[in-house]
């Protein structure tokens, strides 16, 4: 079965592409069409996503091929939520961030930049038939709703139209294309090649054409995108070399056929079977890897449950020494138990991956991080499942064990935990569907499971409400079916429903006499 989740996910695909000395490990979020997007093949220089079978192509990938063959490398993308790309970068998961970044003061705090390789005015995109769909002035959004991408220039160039209410930030540009959508904000600020992309994709969006006298006034390190490198990286020179050897109308060339080679968002009117055709093997790898990493952290977390359940419930020693031992232990435990507890699993999976890259070195495979994060997490919770099973077992049963003369350990195995196991399975199930359904905020650290497989197809399709239904639809029927198959576990550990013990003991052939 695990197999099987194994080649769902992807893992075993020939395509799959991982690291080596001569790859030049790109970061982007591959959902930011024109500058970058995901697809199913390597058509139009393509180039793979690394730990999938997927492609990455865009303006962004093509910039990052001319500098991996200065450097005699090939491109290998790295996938990566935005508000993780820096922290890739400086745990030295990938070798650059080409991903439309500007080169803001705050960025150059942490991280180096190379020289501009584009630069792009900025829009706003509002609804065709809005209220500021004839807007032609930055002093005509008055009233307006606006927001803009988190950790962005973009956000903060919302203080240039006076008057407008400045919306919380979001985390991308399908969920500002989303809510602009839906009504739940009237624009959002962006650059002009994403608005282009925007208005073509949705015949309800459209972005305002400013004219130079009357568009945002920026600095020129906010209007350009560079590429993104660590502190002191010596191929900085080499970089700057082969950007400075692509010319102006090259750029524009490149941009252009970007723009002309992005996935289609048409629909031929069924729109399940368009996204079906279209996206179905990405969903289902998206899949594959959520029930992978569900299936094994929900089981090693029980083991790891388990045994700290039973040390937390272990009878004090007589000796000083054990006694002490044994206090020690099971304080360690209680802190491990509150500390996972009592932080998000996205901020456990930051801190774990890219956190043991900056201080140890160590580079971990993301999927193998994942198993761990949601494991141990997993486990801190049924540890408190499994001690409440024990607890929850009449205390004289472990009382007429010790008169039978049974150890501690003997009476928890045979009398005890299967006691405990079956009481804790309806919580052990609820943890299995948590699970299924929080692998979601592993994509902090790059993990391609189904819902962030889920937001690069919205947002390279533009069809939200009917990716996300389905994504839906696909979740529900993951947990429905755990759920039953734990129901008939549970049934079967109940036994007979007409066993009565008394019946059974006495049912004891008499021997016949002479």
């Amino acid at each position: 079965m695990i197999g099987a989740l194994l080649i769902a996910a992807g893992l075993f695909v020939p395509t799959t592409v991982q690291a080596a000395d001569d790859t030049f490990k790109v970061g982007m979020e591959a959902g930011y069409a024109p500058y970058n997007w995901t697809q199913s093949t390597d058509a139009n220089g393509a180039v793979p996503i690394q730990g999938s079978s997927e492609f990455a192509n865009g303006y962004d990938v093509q910039i990052s091929k001319k500098i991996a063959k200065a450097l005699g490398k090939k491109v290998v993308v790295v996938k990566t939520d935005w508000d993780g790309l820096p922290p890739a970068l400086t745990s030295g998961k990938i070798d650059a961030i080409i991903a439309g970044m500007s080169p803001t003061p705050e960025r150059r705090e942490t991280i180096d930049f190379s020289d501009p390789y584009y630069t792009a005015n900025l829009t706003v995109v509002v609804k065709r038939d809005g209220k500021f769909a004839n807007a032609t002035k930055l002093t005509d959004f008055k009233g307006a709703k606006i927001t803009a991408q988190l950790n962005t220039y973009h956000y903060d160039m919302i203080k240039q139209l006076p008057g407008a209410i400045k919306e919380p930030a979001m985390n991308s540009f399908p969920a500002m294309r989303v809510a602009l959508d839906s009504g739940t904000i009237n624009g959002y600020v962006s650059e002009v090649p994403e608005g282009i992309t925007a208005e073509a994709a949705n015949p309800n969006l459209k972005y305002i054409r400013f004219s130079k006298a009357n568009g945002f006034k920026t600095s020129p390190d906010e209007n350009v995108s560079s590429v993104g490198l660590r502190k002191n990286d010596p191929d900085k020179a080499k970089i700057n070399a082969a950007l400075a050897t692509i010319s102006e109308s090259q750029r524009a060339k490149l941009m252009k056929q970007a723009v002309a080679e992005q996935p289609s968002t048409s629909s031929d009117g069924n729109w399940f079977m368009t996204i079906m055709k279209q996206y179905g093997p990405m969903l289902l790898r998206g899949t594959g890897m959520t029930l992978l990493i569900s299936l094994i952290g929900t089981i090693v977390g029980f083991i790891i449950g388990l045994l700290v359940g039973i040390v937390r419930t272990m009878p004090k020693p007589k000796r000083a020494g054990r006694r002490g031992l044994l206090a020690v232990g099971q304080w360690l435990l209680s802190v491990y138990i509150e500390v996972f507890r009592g932080t998000p699993m996205i901020v456990q999976a930051a801190v774990f991956y890219y956190g043991a890259a900056q201080a140890f070195h160590l580079n971990m495979d993301r999927t193998v991080a994942a198993l761990l994060i949601v494991s141990i997490n997993t486990g801190a919770y049924i540890s408190e499942i499994i001690r409440g099973g024990i607890t929850s077992v009449d205390s004289g049963q472990f009382e007429a064990a010790s008169a039978l003369g049974m150890t501690h350990w003997q009476t928890m195995i045979k009398v005890i935990l299967p006691q405990a196991v079956r009481n804790s399975l309806p919580a052990v199930t609820n943890e299995f569907i948590v699970n299924i359904k929080d692998t979601s905020v592993l994509s902090v650290i790059s993990v391609s499971e189904l819902f962030f497989s889920a937001e690069t197809i919205a947002g390279q399709s533009f069809q939200f409400f009917h990716t996300y239904l389905i994504v839906s639809a696909i979740y529900l029927i993951l947990t429905f079916t755990i759920s039953r198959l734990f129901r008939i576990v549970e049934h079967r550990l109940d036994g007979p429903k007409d066993y009565n013990v008394m019946n059974n003991q006495m049912q004891v052939e008499t021997p016949k006499i002479g």
